[in-house]
């Protein structure tokens, strides 16, 4: 697959160049602090666990971090759909696939480019690796020769080993086949399969299909050449397994006449309409080629109202995605220290991956994709990759199947324990932005950037435009704008372009209402019309009148510039006293939510209780159940002195009124963020069991010096500020913001937009019913 546009090049090209070249780094996982530390680490002390391993080669699993560690290996000859590039340009894929690995699995992976088509000297090389490695995953190497060379590896070697590339896709589409024949009334062992595309891929699916009970006489193949006939010499061993005699198939619209199942992996607009239109009834058409389908979804839906259809795209219901099972099956043949991945562990992921979309789809699924509802089905055969109960089903039926099939060298126990094991592996925290895009997606909004003539403005603009994240419209003089898209080669070409110092069509209207909004005040008519000529004050107005849904201001304004109109034009939600700023903080241990950093500069304990409740609300919208701690320098009555008594009256207050928010205080930090200290020292709090995940802060100068110290210090980053408490969605930017971080923030002005017009809805229907 490769990027058309040259813009989205250069995008692709910085993000791999910009700071530390690539994307992969190592980090040590003990203390290197002191000279001690350093002792241990290396000389003298390690050589201690170097004479236990040459004792006990299993202690190297004790010792090192083999038990955890993946080789992604390649030579480059079958990259993408780049073909044979070579091993240096394969390393960005295969560094890419390290970070799945470790998002979706917790693996720590070394990518190694292998400078050899020879499959003796690919395999020699391999095996020579064996002692430094957990499990070895071959990726992109091509056919014929991927197939010999996993086999010779399997053979040879006491550590799993598998081509991705093969069995990803036939185990993933394998799964998608059990559930979509159980949905459209058709047996496994009866149903005519066209499979087009005789790659590495498509073997392995065969294959798979086979052993799941298609019968080998009712699958017919195509290549690029043809029907696979036992009559081509063109053709290796692996293809020929399926061959075929069928005298009434030529061609692969003879094939498609009364077949049950269509798998495409070849490429795109290779399958009509017409030819949907002759398959079997409630026909299943898996169109795997990607970017572009054998048949658009569209198209094919269109064509056969009774199709199940899946594909290889994220913007499609079903789509196969071998996400959804190398970094679990991996997991669960390391934790077992298997020698192999063989069959039974490969069809127990087959078979897990097929159970869990049969079960309640999690809310936070379903909010992360903006569903109404997600249910087994024709548009849910197979789990999302982002279903965070993967790492648990799967790993487990994978780690069973090795047990039981006698290739475990380590034996669990308490499967209870390990499943709990694996959900602290991978939690929400690095998946918590993709979940929120994920739902900006499924409802864009409109979003009014009131600093377009600012290149950072636009090049975030241009992302969200492309990601399907929002509606850009930019505020600002057309000329500048114009000329910095051009110059920078932006693709905002057909983005609304508004100068508020224009006569724009509803200026009038706007100064009308600004005016008598607040002619008490001390505003006239002709300054309601100087201030509209302010990009916040018209933006503001513009989301008020409803011509925008959200605004993103800031990045060259002081705070109180970008909150001062939105307070005057669009005011706080019904019932709120007061807006707040908030921070969401991406530690390496999660989320973490922090307020007031920005709007209240002291607030006394009225000010807080309310801070602390638009906090939860809030946090909650992200789909995390906040547990909140209301800081001090003081634990639980432990020093007096205003800070503690505030702090401690709130949660008093806090506990009185609002009961149905987790929440305890006053105490210190550390405590609040450690569950063990915490337990270990009030063993009464109802924070304890894990550490809070919100903290509120007593001043804004606590919070603003905590998160900031945070950012730069602990290396998190932070999103925000997310300003709380407005009837319609407002947001500022931090001085400065990089085009990530207004990516972010636009991402979250689009979600809180679809909360506020979810609120607004269900009170016009509130209100119609009282009427």
């Amino acid at each position: 697959m490769v990027m058309n546009k040259p813009n989205r090049k250069q995008d692709a090209l910085d993000y791999h160049a910009n700071g530390r070249p690539g994307k992969i780094q190592v980090v040590p996982t003990k203390p290197t602090n002191s000279q001690r530390d350093l002792t241990l680490a290396y000389s003298p002390g390690v050589a201690e666990p170097c004479l236990r391993i040459a004792d006990n080669k299993d202690d190297v699993y004790k010792y090192t971090a083999k038990g955890n560690l993946v080789a992604v290996i390649s030579n480059g000859t079958a990259v993408l759909g780049l073909g044979n590039i070579g091993p240096e340009a394969s390393k960005p894929v295969m560094e890419g696939k390290g970070i799945l690995f470790k998002i979706y699995a917790d693996i720590d992976v070394f990518d190694l480019e292998v400078n050899s088509k020879n499959v003796d000297e690919f395999v020699t090389i391999v095996k020579s690796l064996e002692p430094t490695f957990g499990g070895i995953n071959l990726e992109d190497i091509s056919a014929p020769s991927c197939f010999e060379i996993e086999r010779r590896l399997k053979a040879e070697m006491k550590i799993p080993v598998m081509h991705d590339d093969q069995h990803g896709t036939a185990i993933i589409s394998g799964a998608a086949l059990i559930n979509a024949c159980e949905i459209q009334g058709k047996k496994l062992d009866r149903i005519k399969m066209v499979i087009n595309g005789a790659g590495a891929a498509a073997v392995s699916c065969a294959r798979m299909y086979l052993s799941l009970g298609v019968k080998k006489e009712n699958l017919v193949m195509f290549d690029i050449d043809g029907l696979i006939t036992p009559q081509r010499a063109d053709l290796d061993e692996m293809r020929l397994q399926f061959a075929t005699d069928r005298k009434d198939i030529q061609t692969l619209t003879d094939a498609m006449k009364g077949a049950d199942v269509f798998i495409g992996l070849s490429a795109g607009h290779l399958v009509t309409p017409d030819m949907l239109k002759q398959m079997a009834r409630n026909p299943i058409v898996f169109a795997m080629a990607n970017p572009v389908p054998e048949v658009d979804y569209d198209v094919a839906i269109k064509a056969r109202k009774d199709i199940l259809m899946a594909t290889g795209r994220a913007d499609f219901p079903n789509q196969v995605n071998n996400v959804l099972g190398f970094p679990f099956i991996f997991r669960g043949a390391l934790d077992v220290r298997a020698t192999a991945i063989n069959e039974e562990m490969k069809l127990a992921a087959v078979k897990a991956i097929a159970e869990l979309a049969k079960k309640p789809v999690p809310e936070e699924v379903i909010l992360a994709y903006n569903a109404q509802n997600m249910k087994f089905g024709r548009d849910y055969i197979i789990p999302k990759p982002m279903d965070r109960r993967l790492i648990t089903e799967v790993s487990p039926a994978v780690a069973r199947a090795a047990i039981e099939s006698g290739v475990a060298r380590k034996t669990i126990m308490d499967w209870d324990a390990y499943r709990e094991q694996l959900r602290l592996r991978t939690g929400a925290d690095d998946r918590i932005l993709r979940n929120i895009a994920n739902k900006a997606k499924q409802n864009p909004k409109r979003v009014v950037f009131a600093e377009a003539d600012n290149y950072k403005i636009l090049k975030a603009a241009q992302i969200v435009k492309e990601e399907g994240i929002a509606t850009p419209i930019l505020l600002g003089n057309a000329h500048k704008i114009k000329n910095i898209i051009k110059t920078c080669d932006l693709e905002l070409d057909d983005v609304e372009i508004i100068d508020p110092r224009g006569d724009t069509p509803r200026l009038a209207e706007y100064a009308d209402f600004l005016y008598r909004k607040r002619q008490r005040r001390g505003i006239t008519e002709s300054e309601a019309r100087k201030m509209l000529s302010q990009r916040n004050y018209y933006g503001t107005c513009m989301v008020h009148f409803g011509e925008a849904d959200a605004l993103i201001s800031g990045l060259t304004k002081d705070y109180v510039s970008t909150i001062k109109p939105a307070l005057q034009i669009i005011g706080t939600e019904e019932g709120v006293n007061r807006v707040a700023g908030m921070y969401m903080m991406l530690t390496n241990k999660g989320p973490v939510f922090m307020g007031d950093a920005t709007v209240n500069i002291d607030p006394d304990v009225a000010e807080l209780v309310d801070i602390t409740v638009l906090i939860d609300h809030s946090v909650r919208q992200f789909n995390v159940k906040p547990r909140i701690a209301v800081l001090s320098y003081s634990n639980f009555g432990s020093n007096e002195g205003t800070i503690p008594f505030k702090t401690r009256e709130t949660v008093r207050i806090l506990h009185e009124k609002h009961p149905e928010i987790l929440v305890d205080g006053e105490v210190q930090a550390n405590f609040a963020l450690n569950a063990d200290l915490m337990a270990d020292n009030f063993p009464f709090s109802i924070l304890n069991g894990a550490p809070a995940n919100t903290l509120v802060f007593p001043t804004l100068e606590s919070g603003n010096i905590a998160y900031k110290l945070l950012q730069e210090i602990g290396g998190a980053e932070a999103v925000g500020p997310i300003l709380l408490g407005l009837k319609k969605s407002v947001h500022v930017l931090q001085l400065g913001s990089s085009v990530r971080e207004i990516v972010n923030m636009v991402t979250i002005a689009v979600v809180d937009a679809q909360e506020k017009a979810e609120i607004e809805t269900q009170n016009a229907v509130s209100r119609t019913r009282k009427e």
